[in-house]
């Protein structure tokens, strides 16, 4: 078995668009939170997301690009570029053929699905562009990753709704540590914030219209965001020997079913994930410094994720802290566990711990350390990135510092 480890970050999303700025907004507990700037926004009872602002898609891609390249594709390139660049890979030759790409999404491309529904049904048009199943398919962003970057290993998406973005990865990660693959650019992207997305999430009733407080007594509901993330992992001995800087190692990932309910979080599933990533990195609970968590703000998950790392870190769960930054970016759904990852990283390279913030009352039901507030500066060895999904589908990745 390889060791694999991340060579490149990249991100976009509504605290920057890059991964500079988003450590800077995780450091200051800065909220991307703000109204949508979206078509028909009037017609929506909820009226807020963490949305991509002051974004010009014309700045950045060429006309024919903008044609097949749906939003949430746009956001998977320019992320993979910052950390393909960071990576400073160049995929050509037998590396071309061992590196693939791995990316988690929900919705694909929502936008591209909305805009034309209205054309067809609202607007009464009957043709529709030539492009509108190659830009709203799932695939588009990892194949298109793949051909910028000339990725001719495995390469496919994963859809697994809120967990899409870590099961990809931790796919990605088993490809690297089997040898199947000798790097593997993996993440998510999503971008669900138009008039047809937001309407569909407001019919669960699990959104809240002020904003999000993860594990607070006064919580009362998620707050959709969007952007991507992507990474670079690589088998250790291949960076080590062009000298690479590593940023972090990856070293266990479990996932597990529910098999219960469709929309309402099992203590029992998560906690099998949890257990299971521990098991997979060799890890005993004591080991873990921190997590972050999938802490979405609603009533149901909060305290559901808290039983869980309860039981299975006994003691050791007060001394844990476990943080949930969708409080500022959002809930990015199949791309939140990527951008969830950054903050994993910063704990582990940096020794700052980000924050939830708006974090107003404590919860008897969520009695855990969730770095109110304020970031943290203490050291962290190992941490763990949490995802659970509708339709009971959880998966956790471990890392560890080099």
């Amino acid at each position: 078995m390889h060791r694999v480890v991340i060579t490149g970050q990249g991100t976009i999303n509504a605290l920057g668009a890059d991964v500079a700025s988003t450590l800077d907004a995780f450091k200051a507990g800065r909220c991307g939170i703000d109204v949508l700037d979206i078509r028909d926004v009037d017609r929506l009872a909820i009226k807020i997301g963490g949305q991509v602002k002051n974004y010009e898609p014309n700045e950045l891609f060429n006309r024919q690009q903008i044609a097949l390249y749906d939003r949430y594709t746009q956001f998977s390139l320019l992320a993979g570029r910052e950390a393909i660049a960071q990576s400073g890979l160049t995929f050509s030759g037998q590396l071309a053929a061992e590196a693939g790409v791995v990316l988690g999404t929900a919705g694909g491309g929502m936008n591209t699905q909305d805009e034309n529904y209205r054309a067809v049904y609202e607007e009464g048009k009957n043709r529709v562009h030539p492009f509108v199943v190659p830009k709203l398919m799932n695939n588009a962003a990892a194949s298109h990753l793949s051909m910028e970057y000339n990725l001719k290993g495995p390469s496919f998406t994963v859809a697994t709704a809120c967990a899409s973005s870590n099961h990809a990865m931790g796919q990605a990660f088993q490809f690297v540590r089997s040898g199947m693959a000798k790097a593997m650019v993996t993440g998510g992207s999503e971008s669900m914030l138009c008039f047809g997305g937001v309407k569909a999430w407001e019919g669960l009733r699990v959104m809240t219209k002020d904003t999000c407080r993860p594990f607070s007594a006064n919580r009362n509901g998620m707050v959709q965001g969007e952007g991507a993330a992507i990474f670079v992992f690589e088998e250790y001995e291949h960076a080590k020997a062009r000298d690479a800087d590593i940023l972090a190692e990856v070293i266990g990932f479990a996932m597990s079913s529910d098999a219960a309910d469709i929309v309402m979080p099992s203590k029992q599933g998560a906690a099998r994930a949890i257990s299971g990533a521990l098991h997979d990195a060799k890890l005993n609970p004591s080991d873990v410094a921190y997590i972050n968590a999938h802490g979405t703000g609603t009533a149901a998950n909060d305290k559901t994720e808290c039983a869980a790392v309860a039981d299975v870190f006994g003691a050791h769960a007060d001394k844990l802290m476990m943080s949930s930054t969708k409080s500022m970016h959002g809930h990015v759904i199949g791309g939140t566990g990527a951008i969830e990852l950054l903050a994993c990283i910063m704990a582990l390279r940096e020794g700052v711990v980000a924050p939830t913030i708006n974090y107003d009352e404590p919860d008897p039901e969520c009695a855990l350390d969730v770095v109110p507030n304020e970031a943290r500066n203490a050291s962290v060895d190992v941490a763990l990135s949490n995802a659970f999904a509708f339709g009971g589908m959880n998966a956790v990745l471990a890392l560890r510092k080099v």
